[in-house]
């Protein structure tokens, strides 16, 4: 809950936002390097948090990384939102969402490798991922009826281009970013509506948010069999 006046998080929440943001470094890190079986001891070590205070506030390994995943969905959510309220652009909002998505996703690799596939959707999770994608579709609507962005890139596309665009890559972390943003560059001159002469349409149909949720949910064993119902998350 924030302070009365000002709306910012009081001491406990401030204290529990900075633990969380050194315990979702820790954990990229921890993941990328040993893999999910890694210990949550590790993750805890590297983040500078003992071992009562994380599972004061994340009694197991999934509820983490569930959050984990929850706050990449809410972070390009707020990308998207805040690109499209002060880009008047078209062009210029989605290149921002990107470059900012890049900027703050960090140099540890993206998630879906780590954790994709391994943990259940829920109700969180499916709101997140409904407002990732209303946000995404509002980003792309505008370019597309702007006539700059290919017609055939659509906002289920970003989630699976943001993860190729963040591997995790053996060089300190700006030099990373700096690559990261090289290749957003060339990318994004292949987004550019096509002119005269040009190929008009890419290889192959779209994905579809039905695949990427089979991608980062495990199946829901329900009366009607298995069933993957939520989306994705980056960052």
């Amino acid at each position: 809950m924030g302070d009365t006046y000002t709306g910012k998080p009081r001491g406990r929440q401030r204290e529990a936002d900075r633990n969380d943001t050194r315990l979702f470094k820790a954990a990229r890190e921890v993941f990328a390097e040993r893999g999910w079986d890694a210990p949550v001891s590790e993750i805890a070590r590297r983040a500078g948090i003992g071992m009562g205070s994380l599972y004061r506030r994340y009694p197991s390994k999934e509820l983490l990384a569930q959050r984990m995943r929850i706050a990449g969905m809410e972070q390009l959510v707020m990308q998207a939102r805040t690109a499209l309220a002060e880009e008047p652009d078209p062009w210029a909002a989605l290149v921002r969402f990107f470059r900012d998505a890049l900027t703050d996703q960090g140099t540890d690799g993206p998630l879906l490798p780590l954790v994709g596939g391994r943990l259940p959707a829920t109700d969180e999770v499916r709101a997140a991922a409904e407002r990732l994608r209303s946000a995404l579709d509002d980003l792309l609507d505008r370019a597309h009826r702007a006539g700059v962005l290919r017609a055939d890139f659509t906002s289920a596309d970003i989630p699976l281009l943001l993860e190729h665009l963040t591997p995790r890559i053996p060089v300190a972390g700006e030099r990373a970013t700096a690559l990261h943003l090289r290749y957003l560059d060339l990318v994004l001159a292949g987004l550019r509506a096509p002119g005269p002469g040009q190929p008009k349409a890419l290889h192959g149909p779209a994905p579809q948010w039905e695949e990427l949720r089979e991608l980062w949910n495990a199946p829901e064993v329900g009366a009607n069999g298995p069933a993957a119902e939520a989306g994705p998350a980056s960052g």
